[in-house]
């Protein structure tokens, strides 16, 4: 069973991480195929998503589910909250009946230390750089969890704009590390300011999959 990951938050919402290893006639079965994907990878990354979400919650009306304006996917009825993130071979969900939610899945790679610039704010890159790249450092770790924290960052931020769903944000001015990073067994917690049009505190959680190289950030509120 490719199921990687299962993360039963409460008995309203789930979360889940699945490892493409099947192919296309696997998922066809289950997943009806509205859009025309024409990329082979990214067909199984859109079929997969969706068979995960029936997984997760067995009645999902897959069939109902809308593509909004933003590309964002959503259920008019709102029998379901949910949201998807494809990253590879794996694809990424979290489902729950009476919550806002958003989950992004992202590969760890020396590249997120090129493009930083483009979603840290300059306090965010002042943390990471000085106050928390001297921890490191203490611990002997700069490197490769360097990159693992700054991709965990990029993570998060993109599960406050799925979870937000109404697109035109901006990943520096919009949603702000506020505080400090700080791990609870194997979750990352990450506390978040969000301000569109009012200032909202957001707990992002988080994991990193070392082997994996992977990185994983949800939110629900």
């Amino acid at each position: 069973m490719p199921l990687f990951y299962q993360h039963n938050i409460n008995q309203d919402t789930k979360l889940g991480i699945w490892h493409i290893e099947e192919p296309e006639s696997f998922f066809l079965e289950k997943v009806p195929l509205k859009r025309d994907v024409s990329h082979p990878s990214k067909r199984l990354q859109h079929l997969a998503g969706r068979y995960l979400l029936s997984y997760l919650f067995p009645d999902f009306p897959l069939e109902e589910i809308q593509i909004a304006d933003t590309r964002q996917p959503f259920l008019a009825t709102e029998k379901y909250h949910f949201s998807i993130s494809h990253c590879g071979k794996y694809a990424a969900a979290i489902v729950s009946g009476n919550s806002r939610v958003g989950v992004d899945i992202e590969r760890i790679t020396s590249r997120i230390e090129t493009v930083a610039g483009k979603f840290l704010t300059d306090e965010e890159a002042h943390y990471f750089n000085e106050e928390y790249a001297q921890f490191l450092e203490q611990w002997g770790l700069r490197g490769r969890v360097h990159q693992e924290f700054l991709t965990l960052i990029w993570s998060a931020k993109e599960a406050i704009f799925k979870w937000y769903g109404r697109g035109e944000l901006d990943f520096k001015r919009h949603m702000q590390l506020e505080g400090n990073i700080t791990m609870d067994g194997d979750s990352v917690k990450l506390p978040f300011i969000f301000e569109k049009s009012k200032k909202i505190h957001l707990g992002i959680e988080g994991r990193i999959f070392d082997e994996q190289a992977l990185t994983l950030a949800w939110i629900l509120t």
